[in-house]
């Protein structure tokens, strides 16, 4: 059976690698994105290896069309077996200045949006052997005084709320979806990865390792989480 895999906040580093390594495993790939540029791109790299891949231009902020994807990647590519979510938003850096819609935006696009996706997708998952729902996320959504310190003072605080609700997300529906045979997995990257926007020539962390680390999480299927950085 045909699989696909429906990268969602696709970007140049993990979401790449992943895309790359799910689709070297034989996966089909659907990337999702609010830039479109930038996921034509991917499409493109991903053909030229020979995987077979097509591109969604997405605002994952939006529930209806977080939604509406969904059922634009199964027509395209067939059911989803693996949803893999690395969206977010970096607004709301100050919550005692951030307007209201910043705050909200940032929440829905790290847990609400991806619980409408699931929701969505769960049908699919349902009916898929080895299916799978993959989050990536970052060390600012842990609870440290030192972790804390460091939202407030680098203008963080919207990601680092965002990161810790996703991250008591991942429990609830690794919880949830374990008995339907559905597993839930988390990546928590805790450095900055090469290629990316963040990276500023100090990045220690390849995408590549990252997406091998979790292409073995989910053929484990033992676990939800592991660190990586």
């Amino acid at each position: 059976m045909e699989k696909t895999i429906l990268v969602c906040g696709y970007g140049p580093g993990i979401s790449n690698a992943v895309a790359r390594r799910f689709g070297k495993e034989g996966f089909r790939v659907a990337l999702a994105a609010r830039n479109a540029e930038q996921v034509a791109a991917g499409v493109k790299a991903l053909e030229a290896e020979g995987i077979r891949a097509a591109g969604f231009p997405t605002d994952l902020g939006d529930p209806n069309a977080a939604r509406a994807l969904v059922g634009k990647v199964r027509e395209a590519l067939g059911p989803i077996t693996v949803l893999e979510w690395n969206a977010y938003s970096g607004d709301a850096g100050d919550l005692l200045t951030a307007d209201l819609p910043a705050i909200r935006a940032v929440l829905d696009i790290a847990v609400t949006n991806l619980v409408v996706t699931v929701q969505a997708a769960l049908p699919d998952l349902k009916q898929q052997k080895d299916a799978a729902v993959l989050v990536i996320n970052g060390g600012f959504g842990y609870f440290t005084d030192e972790i804390n310190a460091n939202g407030a003072k680098w203008n963080a605080m919207g990601l680092s709320m965002a990161n810790a609700a996703k991250h008591k997300l991942v429990g609830l529906l690794s919880a949830k979806l374990k008995p339907e045979g559905i597993y839930v997995g988390e990546a928590m990257v805790l450095g900055m990865v090469k290629g990316t926007a963040f990276d500023s020539g100090n990045a220690t962390l390849d995408p590549n390792d990252v997406a091998g680390k979790l292409w073995d999480l989910y053929r484990a299927r033992a676990g939800v989480m592991f660190e990586i950085g």
